[in-house]
């Protein structure tokens, strides 16, 4: 059974850790209609929900869900990534991650599958038996060969904790995401440094290669304003040297 308008409006209010005053302030409603709306003695419009939604910060997802709790019809679509329209996005994540080479780029999924991968991360990751369609969080905890090629494994666990808590706080709720950051606070749990201090500006993950170690930093870039719930779920990461002797390693196999 669907939750109502009220109660969904209600836990994710509560998940942003605001207040009905708080949250009315910031719509620029009163907290009078805010409290009725979520009671159910009032009905929201359709301008209501997409205002407390941009508020609340809420995904694509969760404002279908509120939209039609009300009664109104959904905002965003959910298209097959193999779909017609998508094509031209799909290449342009395709052209970034190509162009981005000799450095490492994969396009991942809210649950971090790989999806597609330039020349250079395949090279790198079939060296663990890491494909297209594996889960990059699975492989991190359980992958023997790709947890040894780390030369900071604590770090790298670390850091994934901590952008995991992020990506769990904005979608509210996602089973794989917990069971992620419920193992790796365990692990971190057996590291007493990874307790303490505040993350870095930029945390390398140190690859070992041989008897070579290469170091890179990532950036994310994300398909934001699509207005397709699949696309806006995906993201292109993109490995940059975090060190002159990575970027001409990197530079001189792109050679070969």
């Amino acid at each position: 059974m669907a939750e109502a308008f009220g109660a969904v409006l209600k836990k994710w209010r509560g998940l942003r850790r605001l207040s009905q005053m708080q949250l009315a302030l910031e719509a620029g409603v009163s907290a009078r209609h805010l409290s009725f709306l979520e009671s159910g003695r009032a009905r929201p419009s359709r301008g209501m929900v997409l205002r407390l939604s941009g508020e609340l910060q809420l995904p694509g997802g969760v404002q279908n869900q509120l939209l039609t709790a009300a009664g109104l019809a959904p905002a965003y679509v959910s298209r097959d990534l193999e779909d017609a329209e998508l094509v031209p996005l799909r290449q342009a994540a395709e052209q970034m991650m190509a162009a981005h080479a000799p450095f490492p780029a994969m396009l991942i999924d809210r649950h971090w599958t790989l999806l597609e991968l330039n020349r250079p991360m395949e090279m790198m990751l079939s060296r663990a038996g890491i494909a297209r369609g594996s889960s990059l969080i699975e492989a991190l905890l359980d992958n023997a060969a790709l947890r040894a090629a780390l030369d900071n494994l604590e770090e790298v666990e670390r850091h994934s904790l901590a952008r995991l808590r992020t990506e769990l706080a904005h979608f509210g709720a996602d089973p794989v995401l917990e069971r992620a950051v419920a193992r790796l606070q365990e692990n971190a749990a057996g590291h007493a440094a990874a307790q303490e201090g505040v993350l870095p500006a930029v945390i390398p993950a140190r690859y070992r290669m041989g008897a070579q170690v290469l170091a890179f930093f990532s950036t994310i870039t994300q398909f934001g304003g699509t207005g397709d719930l699949a696309m806006s779920e995906l993201r292109i990461e993109m490995l940059f040297p975090a060190d002159e002797a990575t970027r001409e390693t990197m530079e001189a196999m792109a050679r070969l």
